[in-house]
């Protein structure tokens, strides 16, 4: 798992507990952060899951790589 999935879902799980200390304590700007920091959290989730998925497909082509070559060789 990526490092950024990791980060990205912490952020979410404390822009969570923010928005609703926020919501809780009547105070608004700390609800708007905790908003923001979900999204930040989603948004950099999805830059890891990006990652992995490249990362995964580049090691199924060189898996069929050395495939075709031990093919080519037998």
């Amino acid at each position: 798992m990526d490092k950024d999935r990791i980060e990205g879902k912490m952020d979410e799980v404390k822009g969570k507990v923010k928005e609703k200390v926020g919501e809780m304590t009547g105070n608004r700007k700390t609800q708007a952060e905790g908003m923001a920091d979900q999204v930040k959290g989603k948004v950099q989730n999805t830059f890891g899951k990006m990652k992995d998925e490249v990362r995964a497909e580049n090691e199924l082509d060189r898996e069929e790589q050395i495939e075709k070559r031990r093919d080519d060789v037998a």
